[in-house]
Order: structure tokens, then sequence, then C-alpha cells
């Protein structure tokens, strides 16, 4: 049998009474207080019967653009397309090769295949989650085109080593920055890092709207050019084609929806980091060494936290969950299934034991609610019922539940970053 060390204290005092109940993601509380704002914004926008590509969007992008530190955002219809465009206006194609990591949403590795090329994985860190660099300078290949790093979770990748290797082999970076939004790297944004950045306005984001919708950002004119043009069919001027492209156009409903939310993207930011702190603090607290790893840190980048994700080790995540689900706690596993490891990617050769550090994250890793209107009672709550589950628990669990004050403000001074029933999107929280 497996040991395990000493199970975590879990102190009785009053103080920490435990909720019923604490939501994954909770959107309602986010636009609730914009519900009037988002009204009138969309009463604009219907008022003027500009649908697609409107005022609001043209806007949105020069706002993101000034807050991110690139001069050209070209606005799309998801995220995932924002990749797809990507790799397009690069001429990925048949033949080629583009370096990623299989540890990430899905859809990463399929705007590679949808476009003929190959998608090469490589191994995370298993500090991070992030793609190592080591493991992309042994991918690449005469046939390698593009190296794609994944800032997963809120956090940028080493940017210093992924370009060294992309200069050297002579091809572009593509950040897939949909999580991290205002996320650093040595003090500049990501989706500024690379040739081009690829974002998402999924409604689970830091900087949600109401459906699917995304940009790109990149500071290069010529791929902007053709960014712009790929996204309406390759059409310009009206009904004469230049070349094939999509139809991936961001509504202005959305675009106002965002507009809307945007000025607040600094505080929510804030608000996510204080959240992360303050789960630091409580884990330390407590022996959990040996039960869990809270995430690493790195002083080279500013993380935004889009989750707050824990390794479970010794095969104990699974039913940690379990606990929590029934203790009414929401939790995530991003992801269970690496992408090279799908059954899609079947024909393309590769098999377990081919990345390690990517499997074994795949079977510990365990989301935690980190969303910015979660209260520290709450989770106060999602940390005592880990430890309860580890054999902490000298009460019983149902009795244990009583309700506690909704402490909304924070003793932790949340600081500025950059220039200033649960609602929930729906089951697809990529």
């Amino acid at each position: 049998m497996t040991s395990h060390p000493s199970s975590p204290e879990l102190p009785l005092a009053a103080s920490d009474a435990l909720l019923p109940a604490v939501p994954l993601l909770a959107l309602d509380r986010q636009n609730a207080p914009l519900r009037d704002e988002i009204r009138a914004a969309l009463q604009r926008v219907c008022d003027s019967g500009r649908f697609v590509l409107g005022p609001d969007v043209a806007d949105l992008e020069k706002e993101l653009g000034a807050i991110l530190g690139v001069p050209h955002v070209i606005a799309c219809a998801s995220g995932s397309d924002a990749l797809l465009l990507a790799l397009m206006a690069l001429e990925i194609g048949p033949g080629d090769e583009v370096v990623l990591p299989s540890y990430t949403f899905f859809a990463t590795a399929s705007a590679v295949t949808r476009l003929g090329a190959t998608p090469i994985f490589a191994d995370i860190d298993a500090a991070t989650y992030l793609v190592d660099p080591a493991d992309v300078a042994r991918k690449m290949s005469r046939r390698t085109k593009a190296i794609i790093p994944v800032h997963l979770f809120g956090r940028t990748a080493d940017m210093n080593a992924l370009a060294a290797i992309a200069r050297g082999a002579g091809v572009p970076i593509v950040e897939d920055a949909a999580q991290s939004i205002l996320s650093t790297w040595d003090g500049r944004c990501s989706g500024a890092l690379g040739d081009v950045g690829c974002f998402s306005f999924y409604p689970t984001k830091n900087l949600g709207g109401a459906g699917d919708g995304g940009f790109l950002t990149t500071a290069r004119d010529d791929l902007a050019a053709a960014l712009r043009l790929l996204r309406v069919h390759g059409m310009e001027p009206r009904y004469y084609h230049s070349l094939v492209g999509i139809n991936s156009r961001l509504d202005s409903l959305q675009a106002a929806i965002i507009r809307v939310k945007l000025p607040h993207l600094d505080a929510w930011t804030s608000a996510r980091q204080v959240n992360a702190a303050r789960y630091d603090a409580l884990f330390a607290e407590r022996a959990f060494e040996g039960f869990v790893v809270p995430p690493a840190q790195d002083a080279r980048n500013r993380h935004v936290w889009n989750q707050y994700v824990i390794r479970v080790p010794e095969g104990r995540r699974d039913a940690l969950r379990a606990h929590l689900g029934r203790c009414g706690v929401g939790t995530e596993i991003y992801y269970p299934v690496p992408v090279h490891l799908q059954e899609c990617f079947r024909d393309l050769g590769w098999g377990r034991g081919d990345l390690p550090e990517t499997e074994r994250a795949a079977e510990e890793t365990l989301a935690l609610p980190i969303f910015p209107e979660l209260t520290p009672a709450e989770q106060r709550t999602v940390v005592a019922r880990i430890a309860e589950f580890f054999g902490a628990g000298a009460r019983d669990a149902t009795a244990a539940v009583k309700e506690a004050p909704a402490d909304t403000a924070s003793s932790v001074p949340a600081p500025r970053f950059l220039r200033r029933v649960v609602g929930r999107a729906d089951d697809v929280r990529c």
C-alpha cells in the first residue's frame, strides 16, 4: 500500500464555519452590477442597425491596442478562429509542422490540422504546466513553420527562451493567449511578445462576452493587413476576392458588451490576484505538503489567474473532486485527456508515455474557484473541505455545514495592475 503523510490540520474554530456551496463560476455576480450599462449599449447598437463590424468593434480594437501595447488589434468571431486566422496569415499548410503543447484546449491543435499541417507536441514544465522550451527545441525540424506557446491558466510562457529558438530556426511565434489577457513577461503583455497573439472573449475568460468572440494582436503591418482580409472571406473591395478567407467577424452586440466590461478588467484582475494570494496563504496555514501542490510562482511574469490549478498526487485527484462535489464545491479538470492522446489524433502515432509531464498533469491537476467576486468565506470553505477529505475531519461532514457570513471585503489590499442558483456560461469551460 502507498503510505501517506499525516493528515493536514483542520482547526475547529467558529470562524472556520463552512458554507453549503461554492460555485466554480458565478457570472451573475459580475454581470448584475453592469446590467443597465449593458442594456444601454445593446440598445445603442440596435438603434444604429450596424450589427457586424460596426463602430463598437472598431472602438474596441483601438481600446485593446492601447491597453496591451500593440499597434494592431483585429477582432474575430472566436478564440478558435483567431488561431486559425493566424496560421492562415502565416501561410501554414500541408507538409508543414507546428510545435505546440499537448496540455491545452483542443482548439490549439485543431487549427493546425484544419490547414493540413501537422501538430508536433512538446512536453510541459512540471511546475508551471507551460510548454517546456527545451522540449520545443528538441521537436524542431526543417519542416517546422511556427511555434505556438500557450499562456495557460493566465500565466505567460517563457518567451525569452522560445523567442531564441524561433529566431534560430527562422520561424514565427503564434501566442495562444486565450486565457491570459493582461498577463506579462518581463513587463510586456501577452500578445505583444510574438508575431501574432490570439485571444478569446468566451464568457469564462477574464474578459468575457455573452457568447463567442475573439481577437488577434500583432506589431507586423503585413500580418495585420492579411488578418483583416482573411476574416471577411478575403474580400476587398466588396465582392472582389484576392484570396480565400473565412467568415469570422465579431458582431457589434458582443463588442458593445465587452466595451462595458473593459474598464473593469484591471480591478477584476487585481481581485483574481488577491484570491490567488489568499489561497496560497490558506494552503500554507495547513500541513498540506504531500497532499496538495499549489501553483508555483515565477517573478518574471504577472499571473492573471484565469484558473487556480492545484496538483493532487498519488492518484487521489478524482476522489478529492468527487468529495468536493458532494460538498457543493465546484471544480474542473483542465484537461483530463491530453491532445496527443485524443482519439481523432490517433493516426499521428503518439502514445502514452511520449509526454510524461503532460500526462501526469492530466491525471493530477484540479482547478478551484478563482473568479473575482469569490469571497474569503468561500475560499476558506474550499480549503477546509480539501483538508476534510484528507482525513482531518474530527467533525461530521454534514453537521459541519453551517451558514457563515459572506464577507465580501478582503483584508488584503488589492494591487493595481497596469492601467487601470449560480450563473455560468455553459458546460464547455475551455
